[in-house]
């Protein structure tokens, strides 16, 4: 038996997400990214004494949309808490955040497993915080460096329950917050740029055992592919401890991203004492019920809801994923299926047609100038039997983005692309196609049916790609049977 079957892993991620507020969470310093160090600070935000915060009403609004998103409890008095300790980026000191009294509680993220299956990993708490700043160690070679311009920016850290048992799992966790937090418009999810940031508390136990290991933190990593690498690589390195006798610490671990290793960072054999006590300088904020129902509101359809809804309609496990992989294609999307009723075509056009333009462009959907009712028209029209779908790809669609006011059947029209379907003018071409090749007529007769494209491609150069596919094949095949 493999050692490594032996034991299972016990995962717990805190994830923090950096709200898309235009200010930060207690001053109206700008929260613009990628400005000269250091130019985004005020008195408040560097904690002169004198200085009081204020509670940045936005941040309050996010974590209602995101409780209410993940089905938490929302809190009614939410308290503020000092979480002190030292880092050279934390110009205060302390951290405005939530100790005891965090604004959701409860709630889960669903995700799906390799069988199809669903898993809910429930949700511990969301709280209400701040942001450190940053140290920079590899601009000058022999000082850090130190950027206040993140200090104060708000932030919710998603505390999940250990229910998480492998870095797949992991994986797909993450990948669910961030296109949440992005459906909802409260944090752009940019894992690269350090607005959406993971740690992961890992432990293995042996399988059925109910007791838990000793956990590591593991922090340090900047994409949702290597919060899976350093979790699969922290499991195997503490299950070869433990088989060679050894104890697990309880430390926090660096991830190194290009060796793929942890490391580490600093030991917490004994647990941090924050000296966690009351803000003294913000009051306590009241969440009514009436105001849950007014965010409840604004919320937009949420991915989730939107995949079932999809697969209710008959499209693939696929298509409903790629279709609500981003909020503007899946919005894009709904708008589309207001209008036409035929639910896969309307899929397939999205999917492949107008994704291929965007990807070929280098543009986003926003910027895509044919609306969604055009789309609709277009596959309303090719229903009719009007146009074939080739003659659309080829001719109609890369023309509705010239002509944006027009819809496809003007197009066509003005064009002459209108399919001809009329029997007796497409059974005379089709006698025409058929004279062309008596030699491959009678081996058609002899039984090579294969040869059936060759005449249905010269009656379609005969009727310059306007004969209705369908029809024509029909009287192609009933002439040649005869």
């Amino acid at each position: 038996m493999n050692i490594y079957d032996k034991y299972e892993a016990v995962i717990g991620l805190e994830i923090h997400a950096q709200l898309s507020t235009k200010s930060k969470a207690y001053a109206a310093d700008s929260t613009e990214y990628g400005v000269l160090p250091n130019t985004n600070v005020s008195p408040i935000t560097l904690g002169h004494p004198g200085t009081l915060p204020r509670s940045n009403k936005r941040v309050i609004e996010y974590a209602v949309r995101l409780g209410l998103a993940v089905k938490s409890d929302i809190r009614e008095v939410n308290e503020y808490a000092r979480k002190n300790y030292f880092y050279a980026d934390l110009p205060k000191g302390y951290q405005i955040t939530q100790d005891k009294t965090p604004i959701c509680t409860g709630g889960y993220i669903t995700i799906k497993q390799e069988d199809g299956t669903e898993k809910n990993i429930n949700i511990t708490r969301i709280h209400m915080e701040e942001d450190a700043g940053k140290s920079i160690h590899d601009i000058d070679p022999t000082d850090s460096l130190i950027d206040l311009n993140r200090a104060g920016v708000a932030l919710l850290e998603i505390v999940s329950e250990p229910e998480i048992r492998s870095g797949e799992e992991a994986y797909k966790y993450v990948t669910e917050v961030r296109r949440l937090v992005r459906y909802l418009d409260i944090c752009d999810g940019n894992m690269e740029e350090g607005s959406m940031r993971c740690d992961a508390n890992v432990s293995v136990r042996l399988k059925g055992s109910k007791e838990f290991g000793k956990r590591t933190e593991t922090k340090n990593m900047n994409s949702m592919r290597n919060v899976q690498r350093a979790i699969e690589y922290e499991i195997k390195r503490q299950i070869d401890a433990i088989e060679r006798g050894e104890v697990i610490s309880q430390d926090t671990m660096n991830f190194d991203a290009v060796t793929g290793t942890t490391s580490v960072l600093r030991s917490k054999e004994m647990a941090n004492d924050y000296r966690y006590f009351p803000e003294p300088d913000l009051q306590p904020v009241l969440v009514t019920q009436e105001y849950v129902n007014e965010v409840k509101r604004t919320l937009p359809p949420l991915p989730n809801d939107l995949y079932k809804k999809y697969i209710s309609l008959g499209l693939s496990d696929y298509d409903a994923g790629v279709l609500t992989d981003s909020k503007e294609i899946a919005l894009y999307f709904e708008e589309i299926i207001s209008k036409t009723k035929n639910v896969k075509s309307a899929s397939n056009w999205l999917t492949v047609q107008v994704k291929s333009f965007l990807n070929d462009n280098a543009i986003h959907i926003s910027d895509f100038k044919v609306r969604p009712e055009r789309i609709a028209q277009l596959v309303d029209f090719i229903d009719s039997g009007k146009v074939s779908h080739t003659m659309a790809i080829q001719k109609i669609f890369p023309k509705m983005m010239e002509e944006l006011e027009k819809t496809p059947a003007q197009i066509a029209e003005e064009n002459n692309w209108i399919q001809e379907s009329n029997t007796d003018a497409l059974a005379e071409l089709a006698k025409q196609a058929i004279s062309k090749f008596p030699e491959k007529v009678a081996e058609y007769k002899a039984g090579k049916t294969s040869l059936l494209g060759l005449f249905m491609g010269e009656m379609m150069k005969l009727s310059k790609g306007k004969a209705d596919p369908k029809v024509a094949s029909d009287l192609v095949k009933k002439l040649l049977d005869e």
